[in-house]
């Protein structure tokens, strides 16, 4: 079982650039400004063979009111509470500061084992800084270099030191999955694991809806607008099946972002669309369907994504029924191609209908994982070529030879016939609205391609 590990200490001493080094990839946004990290973050790791899992956290501030610092801070004491170790960071540039003594007192008081390191170390910078460490009563401090890799060797055995038998954990064992074959009678079975991202616009109460479901304030919430930064995974657990929930940064339109962070934080919310099994696209339920949440709506589908339309802040909506009627009209008329995407409203601040949302979810994810019969796909495209046949094209018909498909997550078919690259997208566009009639596909975005055989006599004279 992993080591698991809380990386702490004050505003920008270099926490989340320890966290990328250690992950082995960018994974916390970094800049150079203090108060990036929000939220805590978790992520597998290892440090020469050893398994860790890590937990990036705000920066440390000695605040206790309501503000956003107040609420970062209890994020980082609820990190020191859920790890076996601490890995207490100090700017070794900027010396020992009062918060930094302050923080000392608070993980001593935590009782956890303690692994202290001065980053920001390169070469004979940092000196001074590194001495003043020893007076924090961690024992001897780590010499680093986060942005470097310097120290890492040091690293490890400090860690081996403070928790002894560490280095040999053994590893859990994850089976893989059986193959399985489209035309078997018996359907495969679904994969064990969803990852469900959570997408929207600034403010419309994206966190607020997976504190909800987790029944925990597992993420920093509040009235302030853009307060995620990062995509948080979080691990959970639904009807036995694992749920990797991911909470975004609010997507605003491109023409508002101008911050280099924003920007970021927006490459981050994309790049999670695009790793995700299902998207639930969160809009206040008195402004949904505005121009940014079509976008996202279309992004998603050319991702190839499952999505589920999640209505927040139902709580505050006046005639919930003409609301519901008018929302879905909106929805059928407004993203065509996402048709038969399931509607979900609830408020998250209440709990009220939150627990419609994950049926939806798991409907969508079964749909999207499903496979069609390559018999039952032919015999569906005799029928449906003999109502309508594909036009002619300067005279000659185009012949549709047989369907098979060829992947899932999305559906994703191939067409054979001859002629096929002058099949027209409308005739594409019938056949794909007619396999999500056929199937049971509502909602789902599917992929046909058409091909055609090669041409026998092509290169004969």
């Amino acid at each position: 079982m992993p080591l698991k590990v809380a990386i702490v200490g004050r505003p920008n001493v270099g926490k989340s650039t320890l966290f990328n080094r250690l992950a082995g990839q960018r994974l916390a946004i970094v800049d150079d400004q203090p108060g990036v990290t929000r939220d805590r973050r978790e992520t597998p790791a290892e440090l020469a063979g050893m398994k860790l899992t890590l937990i990036d956290t705000p920066g440390y501030e000695n605040v206790r009111d309501t503000s956003l610092e107040s609420r970062m801070r209890e994020q980082t004491e609820r990190a020191i509470q859920e790890a076996e170790l601490t890995l207490f960071i100090v700017d070794a540039r900027a010396g020992v500061t009062p918060l930094d003594e302050h923080f000392a007192e608070l993980l001593r008081r935590a009782g956890k084992p303690v692994v202290l390191a001065a980053n920001k170390c390169e070469g004979k910078i940092g000196e001074e800084g590194l001495y003043e460490a020893f007076g924090l009563g961690f024992g001897e401090p780590v010499a680093l270099s986060a942005e470097h890799g310097e120290g890492l060797a040091e690293l490890y055995t400090a860690i081996v030191r403070a928790v002894p038998g560490v280095e040999d954990r053994e590893e859990d064992i994850i089976e893989a999955p059986e193959a399985f074959d489209p035309d078997a009678e018996e359907p495969p079975e679904l994969p064990r694991t969803a990852r469900l991202i959570i997408v929207g616009r600034p403010n419309a109460g994206k966190s607020t809806l997976i504190n909800s479901l987790l029944e925990s304030d597992r993420l920093l919430t509040g009235p302030e607008a853009g307060i995620t930064r990062d995509s948080i995974e979080v691990a959970w657990e639904y009807e036995g099946r694992e749920i990797k929930l991911v909470d975004t940064a609010g997507l605003r339109k491109r023409a508002k972002v101008h911050e280099t962070l924003e920007k970021m934080s927006t490459m981050d919310t994309v790049r999670s669309i695009r790793f995700a099994d299902i998207v639930a696209l969160v809009m206040d339920a008195r402004d949904a369907f505005e121009k940014q949440d079509l976008q996202i709506a279309d992004l998603v589908v050319r991702e190839g994504r499952g999505i589920v339309f999640v209505l927040s802040k139902w709580d505050l909506v006046d005639n919930p029924d003409a609301a519901a009627k008018e929302l879905r009209e909106r929805a059928k008329r407004l993203l065509p191609n996402a048709g038969g995407a399931p509607l979900v409203f609830l408020s998250g601040l209440t709990g009220k209908r939150t627990d419609r949302l994950m049926p939806a979810v798991m409907s969508t994810f079964e749909d999207w994982n499903a496979r069609v019969k390559t018999r039952d796909l032919n015999d569906w495209l005799k029928h449906v070529v003999e109502r309508h046949p594909p036009p002619s094209v300067h005279g000659r018909p185009i012949k549709c030879k047989y369907m098979s498909q060829i992947k899932t997550r999305p559906p994703t078919f191939v067409l054979m016939a001859n002629r096929g690259e002058h099949m027209p997208e409308s005739y594409k566009r019938y056949l794909i609205n007619g396999l999500r009639e056929a199937f049971d596909l509502p909602g789902i975005p599917i992929r046909l391609y058409v091909r055609q055989g090669a041409n026998p006599y092509a290169n004969k004279s």
